[in-house]
């Protein structure tokens, strides 16, 4: 505080600087009208005028709450605002552009104003009702008048936000309604874009087309599922490719910055510098009816009075047979089904403990040296079980024995390409629209008026005509198209790496059972302990490379049987001859 004494009068006059904070909130960070720097300014300019410093450098006061929504978010539970709220003693005034930069409810401009009475704190409003300011002095207790004039202001403001909110969500119900007719602003479904509405079809707001960019990068995942990769690898590959995710997409085709905030709890979130495919992302994606044009509200189909999907666009990124194909191999993967692209371990979901049947994993000692190795072991105790005898075995030892018995067995075996194209089906969608139907019929009887017992029979309606329409369309069977690649199990196994021999013996069935071991068998495998399995589609092939091997070899050493009526004299004796044992476990084995 500074004192002056005027000279011509003879009298003196005090005039005092106010320690302000300047505060700044944002409902959207596109929202251009009302953008931080326009509200600094505001600010900057009314604290002029009253002789309020929001101090400068590291000493500067200043609340921002960006993407925070005053309907939603009491000023209290603003990350920043409500940290200098909290902190009373470091200044006098708190100023903000407007009336709804602060707060949109009577109960919160309530508990405002009786955190500035008990503080005497100053609240300034840049621009108020009209245009003037508004200037809230709570630092006189005995002036009832600030109170009340912010109760007034609160009442209107909270009448004003209602109001908004109603008109809004009105227009966005109409137009969801409205074939082709994509609402405006935000964020679209990913593989689309906003584009003007064509004159054919009126002319008026938005449709969405599809995004090239995008299109490419699903048509890049639905290509790379259907070959076998799975959506953890998808992932992975176009992370390592830059290829931005659905929200950074769509940030960058707006020039914003990608990343952003996410996640976090109330009043608290964590920064992002990008948003990175994952496997939930992808699944999500695929899965979602947008990709065939749909409308889609609160996750559920909007439909029109004969019960058929509102359409947003003319041109859908899939076909029903495509996404319902895309859906099935997702299906099929779902249930303790994934892979594995972070592990070397070759086995994995192959090499089993043969006493309690569970998994066995791949371990890494932490000690070094040339005499250590990777092994595998039983894993029981991670699942909660017991194992009685947990068996672990050297990883060179089992990967080496399994590589022998898969190449022995299937080895000449011709690999083929298998496509599946499960059709159509109607009863996932019809399914899915009798459980929204049964879901509706629960609110059946709870409406007060008129119009709203009309509007719940309409979509009862529409949803009954769906489901009739969907019980009579005609199903198209599955097709499975194999065509051979001219190559051997062999070739493949010597063209793919560690992940891609893993996927080969599992898609074969293959299962190893290890056994403990016994003393003294560190120095080679004892194969007493393990039994090779292979149970799945290659069964026939295996056995016929077999025959054929076996048949072959007999000519070669001239074995064939002796004609009838011949007799056979063995040329010397045999006394070495091969236990019976071993050619039995091997033919098992195969």
């Amino acid at each position: 505080m500074t004192t002056t004494r005027n000279p011509l009068a003879g009298t003196v006059y005090q005039t005092e600087t106010l320690r302000g904070v300047r505060c700044v909130r944002l409902s959207v960070l596109t929202d251009e009208t009302t953008s931080p720097e326009r509200q600094r300014e505001a600010d900057d300019a009314i604290a002029a005028e009253l002789n309020i410093s929001f101090g400068e450098g590291d000493g500067l006061r200043e609340a921002v709450d960006l993407d925070v929504s005053a309907s939603k978010v009491a000023p209290f539970d603003c990350p920043a605002l409500g940290g200098w709220l909290s902190r009373p003693d470091e200044y006098d005034a708190l100023v903000w552009w407007r009336f709804d930069r602060a707060i949109r409810s009577m109960s919160d401009m309530h508990d405002l104003a009786k955190w500035a009475k008990a503080h005497r704190k100053m609240l300034v409003f840049a621009e108020g009702i009209g245009g003037g300011k508004l200037v809230f002095d709570f630092r006189n207790p005995m002036d009832p008048m600030a109170e009340f004039q912010m109760m007034m202001l609160a009442f209107a403001a909270q009448v004003e936000a209602q109001s908004i909110k109603d008109r809004v969500t009105g227009a966005m119900a109409a137009m969801r309604r409205m074939p082709l007719r994509w609402r405006g602003g935000g964020r679209p479904p990913y593989g689309y874009m906003p584009a003007p509405m064509p004159k054919e079809h009126g002319g008026i707001g938005w449709t969405l087309v599809p995004d090239p960019e995008a299109v490419t990068v699903i048509e890049r995942i639905v290509r790379e599922l259907l070959e076998g990769k799975t959506v953890s690898a998808i992932a992975v590959g176009l992370n390592a490719d830059n290829i931005p995710s659905p929200r950074d997409h769509w940030a960058v085709k707006m020039q914003r910055e990608k990343g952003g905030k996410t996640g976090g709890a109330k009043g608290s979130h964590t920064v992002r510098a990008v948003f990175k495919w994952t496997p939930a992302v992808i699944t999500r994606m695929l899965r979602n009816e947008t990709l065939l044009g749909w409308k889609m509200h609160r996750g559920k189909p909007v439909r029109d009075p004969e019960g058929d999907p509102v359409m947003q666009t003319e041109q859908p990124i899939m076909t029903r047979e495509e996404f319902d194909r895309v859906g099935a191999v997702l299906d099929s993967r779902s249930i303790n089904n994934r892979e594995r692209s972070d592990t070397d371990a070759l086995l994995l979901r192959v090499i089993h403990c043969d006493s309690c049947g569970g998994r066995m994993y791949l371990s890494k000692p932490t000690r070094k040296g040339a005499s250590v190795s990777d092994f595998y072991k039983c894993n029981s105790h991670a699942r909660g079980d017991l194992c009685t005898l947990p068996a672990n075995i050297k990883a060179e030892w089992a990967d080496e024995h399994v590589t022998a018995e898969f190449l022995r067995v299937v080895g000449s075996v011709q690999t083929t390409h298998v496509v599946e194209i499960p059709g159509y089906d109607p009863e996932p969608e019809l399914l899915a629209t009798l459980a929204e139907f049964n879901d509706h019929q629960e609110q059946k009887g709870r409406q007060k008026s008129r119009h709203a017992a009309a509007a719940w029979q309409e979509r009862a309606d529409a949803l009954d005509a769906r489901i009739a329409m969907l019980e009579n369309s005609e199903k198209r069977e599955a097709q499975r198209i194999v065509t051979p690649t001219g190559r051997t199990f062999t070739d493949e196994w010597a063209a793919a790496d560690t992940a891609g021999r893993r996927t080969m013996l599992i898609e074969a069935g293959v299962r190893l059972d290890v056994r403990r071991g016994t003393r003294g068998g560190w120095r080679k495998l004892d194969t007493s302990r393990v039994d090779f399995h292979m149970r799945g589609e290659l069964d026939p092939a295996a056995e016929a490379a077999t025959a054929n091997a076996a048949e072959q070899e007999a000519e070669t050493r001239n074995d064939a049987p002796p004609a009838p009526g011949s007799t056979v004299r063995l040329a010397e004796p045999a006394p070495e001859l091969v236990p019976v044992a071993e050619p039995v476990r091997e033919l098992v084995a195969a």
